[in-house]
């Protein structure tokens, strides 16, 4: 499925067919889902400069297959990569989310409890939009202290946490629950300083493989409007569509690759701009994303998405996961970078 001629090396390190048939193969249910993102983590490798190739193949790879089990596979290998940079260990055969959004009316703060050991705290307050948090064994979480936000290793299955599965009534991803936690008095331990999560370059990176999922979803649908071309290869409209969904399914795919391939050459002195760098590219395929989408579900008709229950998942699955994307608002924000600090060659 990679085609596009900037990846890195990198990207060698992934047998992206074989992960794609694996994905295939698994059951819906979260603890399916959760035992291919052990096996994945095991499999592919961590995002880091040197690996950033492979690590976004793996999860385009796995999207294409299945959205819904990428969007449990990427939180896992995300927060084992962030655990890895902090100098932490994953427990045995633990299973991970990262929950870092923050919500209007909604508030975790973190009070330091020495009784526990030097980065112990204890959490209260709610946590939004916390995808599969009755499920997972333990998630990295953002949580106000003073000023700053730092991030802080819990164990979702101790007392003190309520996990609010009733409130997600979404259709897409319907079995990826993603309400809110609540946390009263629940103990944690920081992982990294307070504004280390959110500054470090590794925060962009992890932005730009959820869009490597959002690609790999596309390609998934875009699968059927081939299918439905070379069915009837009269069809000039088929023919057209087709083609204008090659054209954008390779342009976020060169996004893609262009930024595998400058994190690959990032060194220690790198000084990009990786949260410009992050929104312009995850920007860029939430358009193309949206396009093919939009233009297969055009073309095909209803008839599939009445009839076939997997393309109905996966049309509902998409068009919710790139709302992670913020739209206008991440538009606003790429402008404002540019005023503020340059960016552009013009």
């Amino acid at each position: 499925m990679l085609r596009s001629p900037a990846w890195p090396p990198s990207v060698t390190d992934v047998d992206t067919a074989g992960v794609e048939a694996a994905a295939g193969r698994t059951g819906s249910s979260p603890q399916d889902r959760l035992a291919f993102a052990r096996w994945l983590a095991d499999t592919a490798p961590p995002l880091s400069a040197g690996s950033a190739g492979g690590a976004f193949a793996a999860l385009a790879a796995v999207a294409a297959a299945d959205v819904a089990l990428a969007r449990t596979v990427e939180p896992h290998l995300d927060a084992l990569g962030i655990l890895a940079q902090a100098g932490s260990a994953a427990p045995e055969g633990s299973t991970w989310g990262v929950f870092a959004a923050e919500a209007p009316g909604t508030t975790l703060t973190a009070t330091p409890d020495p009784a526990d050991g030097p980065d112990a705290v204890r959490l209260d307050g709610t946590k939004p939009w916390c995808s599969l948090a009755s499920t997972l064994s333990h998630a990295l979480v953002t949580a106000h202290v003073g000023d700053d936000r730092q991030l802080f290793a819990v164990d979702l299955r101790q007392d003190g946490v309520t996990a609010h599965d009733d409130a997600w009534v979404a259709r897409g991803m319907p079995d990826v629950p993603s309400g809110p936690v609540d946390c009263t008095g629940v103990r944690a331990t920081a992982v990294g300083a307070p504004g280390w999560y959110l500054t470090r370059p590794g925060f962009a990176w992890g932005g730009i493989g959820v869009a490597a999922c959002w690609w790999g979803g596309a390609v998934g649908l875009a699968r059927l409007l081939r299918s439905a071309a070379a069915a009837r290869p009269d069809a000039e409209l088929l023919r057209a569509a087709l083609g204008a969904t090659v054209l954008d399914l390779a342009d976020a795919e060169d996004a893609l690759a262009t930024a595998a391939a400058r994190i690959d050459a990032a060194g220690s002195d790198d000084d990009t701009d990786w949260s410009l760098v992050a929104q312009v590219t995850r920007s860029r395929v939430r358009r193309a994303v949206d396009a093919v989408s939009q233009r297969v579900v055009a073309t095909l008709g209803p008839a599939p998405l009445t009839s076939d229950p997997a393309v109905a998942a996966r049309v509902a699955d998409l068009g919710l996961y790139v709302l992670q994307d913020h739209g206008e608002r991440d538009l606003a924000r790429v402008g404002r970078i540019v005023t503020e600090r340059g960016g552009v060659a013009w």
